[in-house]
């Protein structure tokens, strides 16, 4: 809903984008989850864990400076370039499951990424000062703007040009996550880690989690999009 200056209650239309945007966020979270779920519990052939699947693929990679450890949390998992780590949550380090694996695996697929200074990648890492600086500062700056000078105030334009760059980041994420998914599935077929009918199934749950990317970045499109119709577009007094 929005507000009319002194002409009551009416709605904003651009809401629907907003809207638009946390139906996808929920729908492609509710599919991963549920996907995950499905396959987890699926038992791998070989009975390795999410842990040894992930030390085996960096091994015949020729990577032996990354980490494997635990991390609290469900579906946390995540590498970090920063301590040369893949961190896995309760739900995979320990589980041998196809789901597991293939999460382990997407998690080395970025180590992989970053031991070969995959370009997306790099300019993803040099993306996420100036991402969260403007998820964080756009709304701020576009609405101080329009109190000190309007909507023609420069302001205005340089909140919705840093709420871009959180776009950007959005955007580059995209091949990146793909490319960790691809990686892990050719890897785990040809170690022979998973076989038949599981590499099919940790595809799926890999497919289903790209599914939040594509969620976040189209949100994020969707909401520059509303910035831009509510102020971008206006006529400079």
């Amino acid at each position: 809903m929005g507000y009319g200056m002194g002409y009551g209650y009416y709605f904003d239309p651009t809401m629907i984008l907003l809207l638009i945007g946390m139906v996808l966020s929920l729908w492609a979270q509710s599919r991963v989850n549920s996907t995950f779920q499905k396959f987890s519990r699926v038992h791998s052939r070989t009975g390795m864990t999410g842990a040894e699947a992930a030390r085996r693929l960096l091994n015949s990679q020729g990577i032996y400076d990354v980490t494997v450890q635990p991390i609290a949390g469900n579906l946390t998992d995540h590498y970090d370039p920063r301590t040369k780590t893949v961190n896995l949550s309760q739900s995979v380090f320990n589980a041998t499951s196809v789901a597991a694996i293939g999460v382990a695996a997407h998690e080395c697929g970025h180590a992989m990424q970053h031991n070969e200074s995959y370009a997306p990648l790099s300019i993803r890492s040099s993306l996420v000062p100036v991402a969260n600086l403007g998820s964080r500062m756009s709304w701020p700056i576009i609405l101080l703007g329009v109190v000190i000078g309007g909507l023609g105030s420069p302001l205005v334009q340089i909140g919705i040009l840093l709420f871009s760059l959180a776009v950007l980041f959005q955007l580059v994420t995209l091949p990146v996550e793909f490319n960790a998914s691809a990686r892990a599935v050719r890897l785990l077929d040809s170690q022979g880690i998973l076989v038949g009918d599981e590499v099919s199934g940790t595809r799926k749950v890999l497919s289903a989690a790209a599914l939040t990317y594509v969620a976040a970045a189209a949100s994020t499109v969707l909401q520059l999009l509303r910035l831009v119709i509510l102020f971008g577009g206006r006529d400079r007094d």
